[in-house]
């Protein structure tokens, strides 16, 4: 048995060396280039005077498996910097922080059944608001990808 199990493993690396796939755990986030990001890690993407936010993979992978996502109510006032909501995984619970001020248009109600998005698509259906600005000017104090990438190479160093 422990060689049909050697023999598998062995057949696995071969297959991902020559398809040139890395068997090595990432060892790095995707940051998207066109979004700003919060030291907070979570990211905006703006669209006229409408942002949707969400968490970073930078931020899931160091949550883990999401299992709950708390959300605000429709029609709410955000303000950047402050707490709106939280993610709950199996490691921790964690604030999510609006990276800007305005009134919360959409909530991601897929969320509240599939909390788990948050992990497989951060950046897609894993978004968590929709917001209508109240401030543009704040978006210049927001890094860009470029930032955020030494940001948390940064803070994973320490």
């Amino acid at each position: 048995m422990a060689m049909a199990a050697s023999s598998r493993l062995l057949w696995a690396s071969r297959a991902a060396a020559y398809l040139r796939i890395s068997t090595f755990p990432r060892a790095f986030s995707t940051v998207l280039k066109d979004l700003k990001y919060a030291e907070t890690h979570e990211w905006v993407k703006v669209e006229g005077d409408s942002a949707t936010v969400g968490i970073t993979d930078h931020a899931q992978d160091h949550l883990g498996d999401v299992v709950y996502v708390e959300l605000p109510e429709v029609g709410i006032s955000v303000s950047q910097g402050k707490n709106f909501g939280a993610v709950e995984s199996v490691k921790a619970t964690s604030d999510i922080n609006s990276p800007v001020s305005g009134e919360v248009v959409e909530v991601n109600q897929k969320l509240s059944e599939e909390p788990g998005l948050v992990n497989a698509s951060p950046f897609d259906k894993g978004w968590v608001i929709k917001v209508k600005l109240s401030d543009s000017g704040e978006l210049s104090s927001l890094m860009d990808d470029e930032k955020y990438s030494k940001f948390c190479e940064e803070e994973d160093s320490h």
